[in-house]
């Protein structure tokens, strides 16, 4: 059985297995770095571990593969007989990883 975690980052919990490219909110790294997500909720594969909240002594490497922008999305406000209208846009920054190992 293939080994995976589920990890929690930026108040978001992900399931990752080794080589999975995943992309989380913003962290401050430089592409190219190692990062270490030390927040692991839970260990499966052939003997898994549950954590309370957290599994003492697990860690996911990840390696940064860039920081980007997501799709831009549009908000459109507008309010009937009133001659109200709002056109915004955003774009939600992220950071994607590429996970190396799960210890």
């Amino acid at each position: 059985m293939e080994k995976y975690a589920i990890v929690e980052s930026g108040g978001k919990q992900l399931r990752v297995a080794v080589g999975d490219r995943i992309y989380v909110e913003k962290m401050d790294v430089e592409p190219g770095s190692e990062i270490v997500l030390d927040k692991v909720l839970f260990i499966g594969g052939d003997s898994p571990k549950v954590g309370s909240p957290y599994v003492k002594g697990a860690k996911v490497t990840a390696k940064v593969e860039k920081q980007g922008l997501g799709k831009k999305i549009v908000i459109y406000k507008y309010k009937a007989k009133a001659n109200e209208r709002k056109k915004q846009g955003h774009r939600q920054p992220y950071t994607c990883l590429v996970i190396a190992s799960i210890a």
